[in-house]
């Protein structure tokens, strides 16, 4: 099971969102500074977040992106959820043979401990919300620098 980038750029997006809630919509370009990458592939990721009812979209002169819900109410799950297209099972290049007893039974039996990984992996996602990352992330910062502002 792999996740890609894709699920860490959605939390910090989400993460970022939250943080500046109170400031109104944010710029994906905003948001693509922070992380330091290119604002067309965090407007992919934030529309799947908004396709995902993660977030708020409003176009024109003032608008940007918002969380469309309180960020104790979205959980990791939920970012992995929106972005993440389902388990990296690994699979075999070409069938093995069925002739060999492991051949008959290696891939369905890793496909089943991926897929039971992956449930384990998604409750642990489900008990920790973007408000917890944000007060951890900000837990840290005031560790840091003795301060809560970056």
């Amino acid at each position: 099971m792999s996740v890609s980038s894709r699920c860490a750029v959605a939390v910090h997006a989400l993460a970022y969102l939250a943080r500046w809630d109170d400031d109104g919509p944010v710029s994906s370009a905003q948001v693509a500074e922070s992380l330091e990458s290119n604002p067309v592939l965090v407007r992919r990721i934030l529309g799947q977040l908004r396709d995902a009812g993660l977030t708020d979209s409003t176009e024109g002169r003032g608008g940007g992106w918002r969380l469309a819900r309180p960020a104790d109410a979205i959980t990791l799950n939920d970012a992995y959820g929106a972005v993440e297209e389902g388990p990296t099972i690994p699979a075999h290049p070409h069938p093995p043979s069925r002739s060999c007893v492991i051949g008959r039974h290696a891939q369905s039996l890793l496909e089943a401990e991926f897929c039971e990984a992956e449930q384990a992996m998604r409750a642990r996602l489900d008990r920790t919300s973007i408000a917890d990352m944000l007060d951890r992330i900000m837990e840290r910062e005031r560790a840091r620098t003795g301060s809560g502002r970056p």
